[in-house]
């Protein structure tokens, strides 16, 4: 039988790959990344926001906040290869942790495959993906808030956009910029609220 090259596999087929391919107890960012070369962006999009959405999932978090941060400016910036400098490459996760989020996420990911297909492939694309890319990093850094429960949202918010982008669709993409904008605002909006209730008290 014919192997099946990575960059035609499913998207959840290449996360238990990837699995599958830890040799050690950790594994670094940096290792990760070189991992998913064929579809670097997406993927390690993927791999990093995967984690922030999944809940009772400790550890890899609070590891991969900032990396996603970084890669979403990069989308931003139009860059074409990822790049992690040598202190964030070098962050470590378990492979326990790699399997069991592929373990998770896979049927989830594979219910995504099934419904998704190649539509507005202009969101997926220069220029237009670098708006994607400014939507992206605004989700990234609510996700970077050190409030306890506010990940996932944002989250399952990068997730889409990343497999919109692998998928090539467009309407993945909108359903994800959506959902991270409703977030985003209605954080703003319960600031917003909660500094006028203090000001109201202070003022009594």
């Amino acid at each position: 039988m014919t192997a099946i090259p990575a960059e035609d596999m499913a998207i959840s087929d290449r996360l238990d790959m990837l699995a599958a391919q830890t040799g050690a107890e950790t594994v670094t960012l940096g290792w990760v990344l070189e991992q998913l070369n064929e579809r670097a962006f997406g993927l390690f999009l993927l791999v990093l926001a995967l984690p922030c959405c999944i809940p009772f999932l400790y550890g890899i978090p609070q590891v991969v906040a900032l990396p996603l941060m970084l890669i979403s400016v990069q989308i931003l910036m139009g860059r074409h290869v990822p790049w992690l400098p040598a202190r964030l490459a070098a962050r470590t996760v378990s492979s326990a942790d790699l399997h069991n989020l592929a373990q998770r996420a896979g049927p989830w990911l594979r219910r995504i495959e099934t419904v998704s297909s190649p539509r507005l492939g202009l969101l997926t694309r220069a220029p237009l993906d670098q708006v994607v890319g400014a939507a992206l990093v605004l989700f990234s850094a609510s996700i970077l808030v050190p409030i306890p429960g506010t990940n996932t949202v944002p989250g399952i918010a990068v997730v889409a956009i990343a497999m919109g982008l692998l998928r090539r669709d467009g309407i993945l993409v909108i359903l994800g910029v959506f959902l991270g904008t409703s977030w985003i605002a209605t954080l703003v909006i319960a600031g917003a609220t909660l500094a006028s209730l203090v000001k109201t008290w202070i003022g009594l």
